[in-house]
């Protein structure tokens, strides 16, 4: 049950769905620095919701959300790529609430004018944000308005998390075309959907493997399940991109940080790898040799 994503569709109907649980790349995250406790269940949710939101795209590329906030909580991100590698990372001030329960109610309920954005960058093609209010009480309510409001597309999520591992599920009533439309359709079987779901229990979600949940919640539906996608932590941080870095700032503020920091030494705050240039390395970026 560790990392995986479950796809399953509802068969001769315009419904899919996912499930989603991550347990090894969750612990991965959570141990590269100490979170408080209600901020690593709003990770967890915020991982579970990407990995879903990444299954929906048709495109190779990364989809991300990022809550940006004022006050104690700074800003929290996760990132789902079509390789299924995940990766997240949260920055805010001690906060006595963070640490009060393991809900993340606790801290979305803290947040000082806070703005969810979803981010979707595919490796070929035009990026694309969309906004969020962060003005529901749960993470999962704010996505389901927005697919709602904006990508009008009835959707149904839900997300529960733990410090051990965290779960997602999401049900989608897809547009049907024209030929879908003149045929015979069940018009209670989305308000069926909707009442079943809502029974699923965060404990369920997070501790019953895929084909359990939907067993207990459609068994009564003819659900089809393709092939179990297995999903990851991956970074995507390397030399070349810090090489990268480096030539941004010019050769000037090169010279500068090597006059205090020799290596210049950069390190990535997701997976706390280090990487290092020496004085000549650095500067043969620009063309430079130490003579």
């Amino acid at each position: 049950m560790s990392d995986l994503r479950q796809r399953f569709y509802i068969e001769d109907f315009p419904v899919r769905g996912e499930v989603v649980h991550l347990e090894e790349a969750l612990q991965t995250i959570l141990s590269q620095r100490e979170y408080a406790p209600a901020v690593q269940v709003l990770l967890g949710e915020m991982l579970s919701a990407t990995a879903l939101l990444a299954s929906t795209l048709k495109i190779q590329g990364r989809i991300s959300l990022q809550i940006q906030a004022q006050g104690t909580f700074k800003w929290a991100m996760a990132e789902c790529n079509h390789l299924g590698e995940v990766r997240a990372l949260a920055d805010y001030e001690e906060d006595p609430r963070f640490m009060q329960g393991e809900d993340s109610r606790t801290v979305l309920s803290a947040l000082n004018n806070p703005v969810l954005f979803i981010n979707i960058e595919p490796d070929f093609g035009e990026r694309y944000q969309g906004i969020v209010p962060l003005d529901q009480p749960t993470l999962a309510g704010c996505l389901m308005q927005y697919y709602d409001l904006s990508a009008q597309i009835p959707t149904l999520i839900v997300l529960a998390s733990t410090k051990q591992r965290t779960g997602g599920l999401l049900v989608q009533l897809l547009p049907r075309n024209n030929e879908e439309e003149q045929q015979h359709v069940d018009e209670d079987l989305w308000p069926r959907l909707t009442m079943l779901t809502e029974t699923l229990k965060a404990e369920e979600l997070t501790e019953l493997d895929a084909t359990e949940i939907l067993y207990r919640l459609y068994n009564e539906e003819e659900v089809r399940l393709p092939e179990v996608e297995h999903l990851r932590f991956g970074c995507t941080c390397s030399r070349e991109k810090c090489e990268n870095a480096l030539k941004q700032i010019g050769i000037d503020a090169v010279k500068e940080t090597l006059e205090v920091q020799n290596p210049i030494t950069m390190d990535c705050q997701f997976c706390n790898k280090r990487y290092q240039f020496t004085a000549k390395e650095a500067l043969s970026l620009f063309g430079e040799h130490l003579s």
